[in-house]
């Protein structure tokens, strides 16, 4: 069974961090049923959702990916490169441990972010960003490769996370935007090219084998259902505006036996 961990929005989220947009001013009241429809979402295709406390003094806490890995083995509780969004960690740490016994922790000086973690079977390809630096990708792989997961480091210049702008909808086809990230790292797989005004539906979040979008993105829906995905949109327009996408938004793992 598939779980998700979400956290409600902060009232303080036009504070958001920006790196790469503009900024612009967030409805909260709609990001609210935005955030709520999205939970919807996931539980209709089967995802038992749990939502974690909002911690209102931290404006970026309702995107919990950064905070914490959770791999089927074990799960790792991350160092963000964001120095203020390392006070959003700890209030995800329990919820993360009532389902994964094996818990392990990045250290200084070493940063990483959920965001730069994309996984393909068990393979993980990690973005080298400003959130996520070298010593935070060798501190992953000596944590992983114990357990038989590769791990292959992808430059990624022009995004906030490697999710931003890549993701995979498939176990052999990833959904990306060439201009912002390096197209060489995937040489082994299929790739669907997204358009360059719609250069944010690169990231979409994968529930088995449905293709979960903003709404936003017609032209990016028409390629994927042109090959044969299953599209399911909801709109979240109001976290596009603090340069987030669908994968922030929670922590999807398989529930699994833990010793």
């Amino acid at each position: 069974m598939l779980a998700a961990l979400t956290r409600g929005v902060s009232s303080q989220i036009n504070a958001c961090e920006l790196s790469f947009i503009q900024r612009e001013p967030i409805q909260f009241e709609r990001a609210v049923e935005q955030h709520r429809n999205y939970q919807e979402l996931l539980r209709s295709l089967g995802v038992a959702v749990t939502e974690i406390p909002t911690q209102d003094d931290c404006p970026d806490c309702c995107f919990l990916e950064d905070t914490a890995i959770v791999l089927d083995e074990f799960a790792i509780i991350t160092r963000p490169g964001s120095t203020a969004r390392r006070h959003e960690v700890d209030g995800v740490v329990p919820s993360v441990s009532s389902h994964r016994k094996q818990i392990f922790r990045i250290e200084a000086p070493a940063t990483l972010e959920g965001g730069d973690v994309l996984r393909v079977g068990r393979g993980l390809f990690v973005g080298l960003t400003r959130r996520t630096n070298r010593e935070g990708i060798e501190a992953l792989r000596k944590l992983v490769w114990r357990f038989g997961y590769s791990l292959r480091a992808v430059d990624v210049p022009g995004a906030l996370h490697l999710k931003s702008v890549c993701t995979a909808v498939d176990d052999h086809t990833l959904l990306l935007d060439p201009s912002r990230v390096d197209r060489g790292a995937f040489s082994n797989f299929d790739v669907i090219e997204v358009p360059a005004e719609e250069w944010m539906a690169a990231n979409v979040l994968l529930v088995d084998g449905t293709v979960c979008m903003h709404s936003g993105f017609p032209k990016s829906r028409k390629l994927l259902e042109h090959r044969g995905y299953q599209v399911r949109t909801v709109d979240i327009s109001e976290f596009l505006k603090a340069e987030a996408g669908l994968t922030c938004m929670s922590l999807l793992f398989r529930e699994t036996a833990q010793p």
